[in-house]
């Protein structure tokens, strides 16, 4: 990317107050969570009114960290039908007039029991007491995909409440319009209009490199691939000011990027302006490379926002499609740059207590103080808009790893604590002149008290023996190519350097950028696999950063701009007043 002419900065006051966003397949927020905090360094209120996720467990991680947030568990073709739906609702009951609310209690879904128990009046009829939440799908399992309305019953509790489509509720126009009067006044759901900003990070499964069955002539026809039109869709319906769109960078080289150029070619559709950029988390201040693709889009009349040029050191590891790599953000060779130091392992968790493969407790002391400016920032409290502190940092959370089993303990146990050792380092194992591992002929295999073999075939035989990663420990002066959904030490280096144990939920979340007043729910599991899901919060932040500059009219014009120094560290940032904090480039 070339540097052109300087920009030219237009003060504007025009910014709304706050702008509101959604969060499509939210996960458990780590790009919702970056987004609203580096826009609130550019000084604007970027807040998540809204989210979506299937995976029940990231949703509930979401709700705890935000528990302002609307956080919906269900799919995203659904909300978008419930969308639809709501709107239809808005413009037929906001106004409307009601009848009786009485059911018949064939409609109902409560047992005959509960209707001997409760309720011994011969007339049968149930009355609804209120309507409490709105869906579109098949909560119960019924067969049956539609609208639906939960129902608390007057005379029972919570316990009793039941799912009720529409039709079931013709008599109950007053229950109706009580909720959707109150749905709107609390923006249960958005309109369109409503929503300043969609983000999201749309699944593709089909175009896994994993995937042997992968649809090349028709990617689209994959149901795998579909989320991508369904989060198109949603934009359409919604028309928000700014949609940032997420995804892995074989978007860009499948099938000759057919996924990517569909999504960019539906925002150009749409009339909206669209940028895209291939981003490395190394670039921002992390010792992960992960390289993920990017994709503005934004109104004619709203200002595009850019793409921040690294402020760290890093070393590429893997490259983009070659069709796309003018698209990857980052300096051209010999262009002026100043750029800290790239982070190692040994920066983000030298201050982390030791723990065991056993470790089962949530929360614990710190014990150290903070070596590092990543581990000072990381460790920083939460604060209120307002200033003050709501949550405090002597409380380490989330700091157990996944427990190994009794065979691959006894077998990490083996690895040597040293940087570069891995499976080749146990017993029975050889190298010879073609750097192919080998079980040694002269000796006699050595067994588990399992009965099965300390050195396992899988490890002899992956990658044509010549596998790095089987058993391998990471090293302090070492970065880690992507952190995935799940922590397998067969054939991922996955190992704590100097402990017998694969690296903790919060020393993968660090590498991932959560702040550590972060939380997460569900089994250890699915904290591993909503933390391989998420977007690296760093680089959510410096694009919310570049939104925020965007909103104020404080960006150039070109895709490129520079963060202000010590940015990736720092939560008090020197607002730019001259075109010295900006930078504008061509991709």
């Amino acid at each position: 990317m070339n540097t052109l002419k300087k920009p030219t900065i237009i003060n504007s006051n025009s910014a709304k107050a706050e702008l509101s966003l959604l969060d499509l397949y939210s996960g458990c927020g780590g790009m919702s969570t970056g987004l609203c905090l580096g826009a609130k360094a550019a000084g604007i209120k970027l807040v998540t009114k809204w989210s979506v996720d299937l995976d029940e467990a990231a949703c509930q991680s979401l709700k705890l960290n935000h528990p302002e947030v609307q956080v919906r568990n269900e799919k995203v073709d659904d909300f978008l039908e419930l969308l639809k739906e709501w709107s239809n609702l808005c413009s037929q009951y906001a106004s409307s007039a009601g009848k009786s609310c009485k059911m018949n209690s064939m409609s109902t879904r409560l047992n005959e029991s509960h209707l001997k128990t409760c309720n011994e009046s011969s007339s049968k009829e149930y009355e609804v007491l209120k309507l409490m939440d709105i869906c579109y799908g098949d909560p119960t399992e019924s067969g049956k995909h539609g609208l639906k309305f939960k129902v608390r019953w007057k005379g029972y509790d919570s316990s009793e409440d039941t799912w009720e489509p529409l039709e079931n509720l013709s008599n109950c126009k007053d229950r109706i319009k009580d909720f959707v009067r109150e749905g709107i006044s609390s923006k249960l759901l958005p309109l369109p209009g409503d929503v300043d900003f969609i983000c999201g990070g749309p699944p593709c499964q089909g175009i896994s490199g994993l995937n042997r069955f992968r649809n090349a002539d028709a990617p689209l026809d994959d149901e795998r691939n579909r989320q991508i039109v369904v989060f198109m869709d949603t934009v359409q319906f919604l028309k928000p000011k700014y949609v940032l769109m997420e995804n892995v960078v074989d978007i860009l080289k499948f099938a000759k990027a057919t996924l990517g150029r569909y999504a960019l070619s539906r925002l150009i559709e749409m009339n909206y302006q669209a940028r895209l950029g291939i981003m490395a988390a190394s670039c921002y201040g992390l010792p992960q490379f992960r390289l993920r693709v990017f994709l503005w889009g934004c109104h004619p009349n709203e200002k595009l926002p850019q793409f921040p040029l690294p402020n760290h050191e890093t070393i590429l590891k893997h490259g983009s499609s070659v069709e796309f790599e003018r698209n990857l953000v980052g300096y051209d060779e010999g262009q002026p740059r100043t750029l800290e130091k790239a982070l190692a392992l040994e920066d983000i968790l030298s201050d982390l207590p030791p723990v065991s493969n056993t470790e089962d407790r949530e929360e614990m002391p710190y014990m150290k103080d903070p070596q590092t400016d990543f581990q000072r920032f990381i460790r920083r409290p939460r604060f209120e808009d307002s200033g003050s502190v709501t949550s405090t940092s002597s409380i380490l959370y989330d700091h157990r790893p996944l427990p190994l089993g009794e065979d691959d303990y006894l077998r990490v146990c083996q690895i040597p604590h040293r940087k570069g050792a891995n499976f080749k380092d146990l017993p029975g194992v050889i190298i010879g002149a073609d750097k192919k591992a080998r079980l040694d002929p002269s000796m006699e295999r050595i067994l588990l008290p399992s009965g099965r073999p300390l050195v396992p075939n899988y490890s002899i035989n992956y990658w044509n023996a010549k596998a790095l990663r089987s058993f391998a420990r990471l090293w302090w002066d070492e970065v880690v190519s992507t952190v995935l959904t799940f922590p397998d030490t067969h054939f991922q280096a996955v190992l704590h350097p100097e402990q017998d144990r694969l690296l903790t939920i919060r020393e993968t979340a660090r590498l991932q950028g959560f702040p550590d007043y972060y939380r997460f729910c569900g089994t250890i599991r699915e904290r591993y696999r909503q933390l391989g899901n998420a977007v690296a919060v760093p680089v959510a932040r410096v694009l919310g950063y570049a939104l925020g500059l965007a909103c104020m009219r404080q960006s150039g014009d070109g895709p490129l701009m520079t963060l202000p120094p010590k940015f990736a560290f720092s939560d008090t940032v020197e607002q730019p007043s001259s075109s010295s904090g900006i930078q504008e480039g061509s991709s």
